[in-house]
């Protein structure tokens, strides 16, 4: 399934922030891929976060400089503006993602296939996966609730994500159980966050450090989110 191995390893980072710069010269160095989920109305356009009391940065590329920010790597849809699809009609969750997936396919020069839901949870319900389902080409769609194993899954429009790359004990502690494990059938482990998170904490050699801890092994495939899932 990852070219003859039984072992994967992608990551999903969401928003597109300036700092994918710096995480993406991380994983650059450690051979690993990532997938990039973009709201491309928002690009070009300066922010700030608020969190315990701190400020950071949350500027969005510019759309010109986003196909060399994100070489090598896959780019996905993640709506326009970034609202509640919960909270949006079934016409407006179609547009959400349909112009985002035209925009970016159309900025990156190759068609756009997958996407990952906006928001924190909850960011999905029912309704909308299937308004996804039934009015869109998505071929794979994240969630924000992990799943904490490394089960392949069949439904790909709901998909959940292994861990969430804040939670740093659970994290190191799967990655591991992951590369200690010798598995029968194929199993991936798949790391969402934001780039900007590492801002906060100053955690970004932390990241390293789990970069390096996994990269670099013979029976494992490190490949993007369309190439581990579809």
């Amino acid at each position: 399934m990852f070219e003859g191995k039984k072992k994967a390893i992608t990551f999903s980072y969401d928003d597109g922030v300036t700092q994918d710069r710096m995480l993406i010269d991380i994983l650059n160095y450690y051979g690993l891929k990532s997938t990039f989920n973009i709201n491309s109305g928002l690009l070009g356009q300066n922010g700030s976060l608020l969190r315990n009391d701190m400020t950071i940065s949350h500027v969005k590329p510019r759309p010109c400089e986003c196909p060399k920010i994100y070489k090598g790597h896959e780019i996905a849809v993640h709506t326009c503006t970034h609202p509640n699809l919960v909270d949006c009609s079934e016409e407006e969750i179609v547009r959400q993602i349909t112009e985002d997936k035209k925009a970016l396919s159309e900025l990156f020069g190759y068609e756009i296939v997958g996407m990952a839901y906006p928001g924190g949870q909850p960011n999905y319900d029912s309704r909308v996966s299937s308004v996804v389902r039934r009015n869109t080409d998505m071929k794979y769609a994240r969630t924000t609730i992990c799943s904490d194993n490394f089960e392949i899954q069949e439904d790909l429009l709901e998909f959940k994500p292994t861990v969430y790359h804040m939670d740093w004990e659970r994290m190191f502690d799967l990655a591991h159980k992951f590369i200690d494990l010798e598995p029968d059938n194929p199993s991936l482990f798949y790391i969402w966050g934001h780039s900007y998170e590492f801002d906060f904490d100053n955690t970004w050699k932390k990241f390293e450090e789990f970069c390096k801890l996994v990269s670099g092994k013979d029976d494992i495939f490190y490949g993007t989110n369309r190439e581990v899932l579809l």
